[in-house]
């Protein structure tokens, strides 16, 4: 296993858990900045009013995006799991 294998495979790593991991913090990101806008502009301090919004968009995005992340988990797997072989020589 050379250098540039290494860093092939690091950079898959990074890609296909930035793809997996962006649907839903994003979409915990924007809740969040959502309900941190309505905070500010109506000064309801109420602490539960921050994570009951960006818990139930986090489970709906789940919900939604959960089927694609784990086909692309899978296959990335598989394709690593794959080439195991190629890799060690």
């Amino acid at each position: 296993m050379n250098l540039d294998q290494v860093i092939t495979l690091t950079e898959q790593m990074l890609k296909v858990s930035l793809m997996v991991g962006a649907p839903v913090l994003l979409t915990a990101f924007a809740v969040g900045m959502l309900v941190s806008i309505f905070q500010a502009a109506t000064q309801i301090q109420e602490m539960t009013l921050t994570f009951i919004p960006k818990i139930v968009a986090t489970v709906v995005a789940l919900i939604v995006f959960g089927s694609w992340m784990f086909v692309t988990l899978t296959d990335y797997f598989h394709s690593i799991f794959q080439s195991i072989h190629t890799l060690f020589r």
